[in-house]
């Protein structure tokens, strides 16, 4: 299952009802990292997100509800996933 942008921006948006979100495919960058498997797109990405399910959340919290919420992704393919949570 290889990820897309796209892909990651539906779900958050089906799970978490972002007020502001952006996904971006940072792979490129990566390329012949050990994690990139060759691949040039899909699996390393950044969520920049602001919700309202963070209020009165730690971090760690916010980063988790982010996580679980792409858990699908994570475990066929996407090795890494910068968050960034933003006002």
């Amino acid at each position: 299952m290889s990820a897309s942008a796209s892909d990651l921006d539906t779900r958050l948006r089906q799970t978490l009802a972002p007020t502001r979100l952006e996904v971006i495919d940072e792979s490129q960058q990566h390329a012949g990292h050990a994690g990139a498997g060759g691949a040039t797109q899909g699996t390393h990405f950044r969520v920049r997100i602001a919700s309202q399910l963070f209020t009165a959340k730690r971090r760690v919290e916010q980063h988790r509800l982010v996580y679980d919420a792409l858990q699908e992704f994570i475990a066929h393919g996407v090795h890494a996933l910068a968050i960034e949570i933003i006002d």
